[in-house]
């Protein structure tokens, strides 16, 4: 016999009521058992999105999300812990510079992240293009890492971490309840809480080419996530940054670690540089190191020596070759001009037509797909210039993503306005 109907639970949000923590318990755990079936859990959700939930609902269903499964302890780690979350945009390879940078500073980084869906990428399958990285690792092995090795794990999340998230959240993808603030916030957190981390640095994206288009709307959902951090008891910050345009100059999975190298060189673009090192000095700030050069550090190839350390302990080779795609089709300028738009979300729809994302979890993707950006807002162009150089495998791919890019590509008088790629903070 179950404590509660969930025809009462679903009737309660719908018709505006609050949830008791008993109904959240209970849902969270019904759902996770198989009690709960996916069209009851559909319904709620539902409810949820046109509904919304107040600070209370979303902590206690939070933490009934993260009592689902295990919780990890690092605190046989001597070094402190940091991580970082975004939420997800085009071009966004600051991980793979950062883990390693922040390392460097003897703060521990276990980076527990995920594949791409949709027109943003993902992290693992980026790095799953350099030849025999692996992303699967025991608890033991990432515990050996980050206490005793180059301090900084870059994985996949174990099945026993908030196991009714990943539920949940696949029925979301189906259901159109992704982008709700409530569900996004303890779908996030529930999974970064879990994972045991003593401070976390939230990167909020807000533009088209992320899940919040404006500026109130991210500062709320980055409000939400860092006050449920902050109850669960740990130190969280937020910064809101920029992802109107692509970020960087190379979109893709091997593109992006070609340019994430390159950062860990000295160089690499400015707007990725920027971001990179923001969050890595919050990062050591919340750790209790706030004198520090990381700067420096990309410069003088320490960060270069723990990204290798770190690729080699997870089975890659960081001297292999990255994959390169069969085809190439360069996009050109139409006119002279500045160019005053290059879309975030036209970018990225058309890198995952030319196979670097995948529709559906189980699309495999193509490790050389992605595009190469020439120009940015704001730079004079001529007619005839290349804009972009887009990469497939498979020559029928290029059409569909030119049709992703009409209308993405503005070429105008008026230079764009010239900002920081962080638009402001919440802690």
């Amino acid at each position: 016999m179950e404590v509660f109907d969930v025809v009462d639970v679903i009737r309660t949000k719908r018709d505006g009521g609050v949830l008791s923590g008993e109904q959240i318990d209970w849902t969270i755990d019904a759902y996770t058992r198989g009690a709960v079936k996916d069209e009851q859990m559909a319904a709620l959700a539902m409810a949820v999105f046109l509904r919304g939930m107040n600070r209370e609902e979303i902590a206690r269903w939070t933490k009934a999300m993260i009592a689902s499964g295990e919780r990890m302890d690092f605190g046989r780690i001597v070094r402190p812990t940091a991580d970082k979350h975004s939420t997800g945009g085009v071009g966004d390879k600051i991980t793979l510079p950062l883990a390693p940078l922040v390392a460097v500073f003897d703060v521990a980084v276990p980076q527990l992240s995920g594949r791409g869906l949709g027109h943003t990428g993902g992290t693992l399958d980026k790095l799953e293009s350099i030849p025999g990285w692996r992303a699967a690792m025991t608890n033991e092995e990432i515990y050996r890492e980050l206490g005793e090795g180059c301090g900084a794990v870059i994985c996949a999340a174990g099945a026993g971490l908030a196991p009714a998230d990943k539920k949940l959240y696949a029925l979301r993808d189906i259901t159109s309840t992704v982008d709700c603030i409530p569900l996004i916030a303890s779908s996030i957190m529930s999974k970064k809480i879990a994972e045991g981390t003593g401070s976390l640095v939230l990167d909020v994206k807000v533009g088209s080419g992320a899940f919040m288009k404006d500026l109130e709307q991210a500062r709320e959902l980055a409000r939400t996530m860092v006050d449920l951090g902050t109850d669960a008891g740990v130190k969280t910050f937020a910064y809101l940054t920029d992802m109107s345009t692509p970020l960087g100059l190379k979109v893709g999975n091997a593109l992006e670690v070609e340019e994430s190298v390159e950062v860990l060189a000295g160089g690499g673009p400015a707007d990725v540089v920027e971001l990179t090192c923001a969050l890595a000095r919050k990062m050591l700030e919340m750790s209790g190191k706030s004198d520090v050069d990381v700067e420096a550090a990309l410069k003088d190839g320490r960060a270069m020596d723990r990204w290798r350390e770190m690729i080699r302990a997870q089975g890659g080779d960081p001297d292999a070759e990255l994959p390169t795609s069969a085809e190439k089709h360069v996009v050109y300028a139409e006119s002279d001009g500045v160019l005053e738009t290059l879309d975030a979300l036209a970018v990225g729809v058309a890198s995952w037509r030319l196979g670097a994302g995948r529709a559906v979890k189980e699309d495999p993707v193509q490790a050389g797909a992605g595009i190469e950006i020439h120009a940015k807002p704001g730079a004079t162009v001529k007619k005839g210039q290349p804009l972009l150089t887009l990469h497939t495998d498979d020559e029928w791919r290029i059409a569909r993503a030119l049709e992703s890019l009409e209308g993405g590509i503005i070429i105008g008088s008026a230079a764009p306005e010239v900002r920081s790629v962080i638009l402001g903070e919440v802690q």
